[in-house]
């Protein structure tokens, strides 16, 4: 049996602590690491945690639950897949964040694993997606963690909801069949859905913005019948370096509440670009919170009327 051992490693300009609260926050993993995807809380205790995470490996989105033990006191969290994915055997690591100053880290993620049947190609499909995906993750890490202070401003989430008088069920299955919005939203041009893994989508859309033009964009999206849907955008518009979001659909006396959140993190390096040399961040925001919201208020608009038409 092989079991491989391998580390990375990288400098932060930041506080051990503040990395550690980074790392054990898995709620704002979508946000802090390219590959993934979401992360759902499972179980909690006081030091250890079961979560599932789904997220993209060598370009293939894939979903996996692990456990894990935090210890806050010596700034290490040590990770063990519980149920893994194929080619994928056993997986586990560990988390050091090592301070090397009052301002500054050093974090080691270390990783051992092994493949399904021991099989040469696999090892080597999975030495590639832990290095690509470790490389990433580190970097963005470093990345998030020295610009938060910027990124305060940079970063907002905003939501839009609608009251509708039928089914929960229906108006999730409408969000769930994007594969039909060409032909159920004005807005959207052409769609490519796939599903490989039940309740783990790859959306691919043609969208019309309100000037006419037609942006592309690519998102993998999380299901949870008949309740929520997560997402993240990962093709993004010129002035976004982020953008992640989800579908919630609560029932109430009447019917349902069919919302639509997002977070969003602007990229100020194309905004004179795209609004001109006197735009301001907060003229992006606006600008980025209108155009989502417009998509969205559409979106729910006839998604309301397609379930109280089936009422």
């Amino acid at each position: 049996m092989t079991i491989r051992e391998v580390e990375h490693e990288i400098s932060v300009a930041a506080p051990a602590e503040t990395v550690y609260r980074f790392i054990a926050d898995v709620e704002n993993w979508p946000r802090i690491f390219p590959p993934t995807i979401h992360v759902e809380q499972v179980e909690r205790g006081e030091r250890e945690e079961r979560i599932q995470v789904w997220a993209t490996a060598n370009g293939e989105a894939k979903n996996w639950t692990s456990r894990r033990v935090l210890d806050p006191d010596g700034l290490r969290i040590d990770f063990r897949q519980e149920v893994s994915t194929h080619p994928v055997a056993a997986m586990g690591g560990t988390w050091i964040i090592e301070p090397v100053s009052a301002t500054g880290s050093r974090i080691r993620l270390l990783h051992d694993y092994r493949a399904v049947d021991d099989d040469p190609e696999s090892l080597k499909w999975i030495d590639e997606a832990v290095d690509r995906n470790s490389r990433s993750e580190l970097a963005a890490l470093r990345t998030n963690v020295e610009r938060v202070h910027a990124e305060a401003e940079l970063t907002f989430s905003f939501e839009d909801s609608v009251d509708v008088t039928g089914s929960a069920k229906d108006v999730y299955d409408f969000i769930d069949e994007a594969h039909l919005w060409s032909e159920r939203l004005p807005h959207v041009a052409t769609v490519r859905l796939t599903e490989d893994t039940p309740g783990l989508q790859t959306l691919e859309m043609d969208t019309r913005a309100q000037d006419g033009s037609v942006h592309t964009t690519k998102s993998y999206r999380v299901t949870f019948p008949h309740h929520r849907i997560a997402y993240k955008q990962v093709t993004l518009p010129a002035l976004m370096t982020l953008h992640t979001g989800y579908w919630t659909f609560t029932e109430t006396a009447t019917g349902v509440t069919a919302s639509s959140q997002h977070t969003v993190t602007l990229n100020t390096e194309n905004i004179a670009r795209i609004l001109g040399a006197d735009a301001t961040v907060a003229d992006a925001r606006a600008y980025v919170q209108n155009a989502l919201s417009t998509n969205s208020r559409a979106t729910l608009g006839h998604a309301k009327a397609h379930a109280e038409g089936r009422r």
